[in-house]
């Protein structure tokens, strides 16, 4: 049994924190050079080669039929949307925009929760929903007057991401997670490399494929090393600190996709996006802070509480 470390668990999340806008940034810097399926592809085909050693090492469970099977195929595919989407807003927003949009995420999640598993949810939360989501306009606002549509490409990627979370919620007690990631990473080479093949023969520029210099190769590795890691990251920080804890950590990748944002693009939001970032990153930590406090109220009380 795993006992809870919380400052190992902490300082596990804050690598994802940081390692995942790193991931983000190289792809946003290959954006213009190699096609996205491409860099979808290597992104998978690493993680799979990264991983597929690991469960054999451990001889950690990976076989899956049926249900899970399926399951974990859809998964595949929605994680391959969500990375694609993301990729491509990264193209044309600045980075921390990119992100501090997506994070509309968590109430994506609460009224995913309300709405389709009936769970209870007060007035408290839907009200900082909608001014979370009054926030995330807020930054869209500004990139949708310069790029158009492509702005919206974060929103996707959240109600993408919420789908496949409620997913996985439905098979982690019945999936080791670093075999289900090595799994999914064979899925998606097994599905990108005939999408290639037929986009290349449509003459799809997005589906096409190059030979990478010296550089988009290290750029490429490196974007899929980072994935796998980042996602290990989250995964062993979950084994040694409760999710509680660690949720409200997660909004530290908005301020460190900034920064590298500045340093290597010269991009900062501009005023009115950066009022919405602070709007949407107020609302979820107040959505995280009342989900905890709801969850505490009966352990303490003995009585259970109302939603609110």
């Amino acid at each position: 049994m795993t006992h809870d470390r919380p400052i190992l668990g902490i300082a596990l999340m804050l690598g994802f924190c940081i390692v995942a806008p790193i991931g983000d940034a190289i792809a946003k810097m290959l954006g213009t050079s190699v096609p996205l399926a491409q860099v979808v592809l290597i992104r998978f085909a690493l993680q799979a080669l990264i991983l597929i050693p690991v469960v054999l090492a451990t001889r950690r469970l990976w076989r899956m039929r049926g249900r899970i099977l399926a399951l974990t195929f859809l998964r595949t595919l929605l994680h391959i949307l969500g990375i694609g989407a993301m990729f491509t807003a990264l193209k044309y927003l600045p980075l921390a925009d990119a992100v501090a949009i997506a994070f509309v995420m968590p109430f994506i999640m609460l009224i995913l929760g309300k709405y389709v598993l009936n769970e209870e949810v007060g007035y408290r939360r839907l009200l900082a929903c909608v001014v979370g989501f009054s926030g995330t306009l807020l930054v869209i606002k500004p990139s949708f007057i310069t790029v158009g549509w492509p702005a919206l490409l974060p929103v996707f990627v959240a109600v993408n991401f919420s789908v496949f979370m409620l997913i996985t919620r439905q098979i982690a007690k019945e999936t080791d997670p670093i075999g289900l990631q090595a799994v999914s990473g064979v899925m998606a080479v097994a599905v990108m490399v005939p999408l290639i093949w037929i986009g290349g023969w449509v003459n799809i520029a997005a589906l096409d494929m190059i030979v990478p210099n010296a550089q988009e190769w290290a750029l490429l590795i490196a974007i899929g090393t980072l994935g796998t890691v980042a996602h290990l990251l989250m995964t062993w920080s979950l084994r040694y600190a409760p999710s509680t804890t660690l949720a409200p950590m997660q909004y530290l990748e908005i301020p460190f996709a900034t920064l590298l944002g500045f340093a290597i693009f010269q991009d900062l939001p501009d005023p009115l996006a950066s009022l919405g970032i602070l709007i949407t990153i107020a609302a979820g930590l107040y959505v995280i802070i009342r989900e905890q406090a709801i969850a505490r109220a009966p352990a303490v009380t003995g009585v259970q509480q109302p939603a609110e």
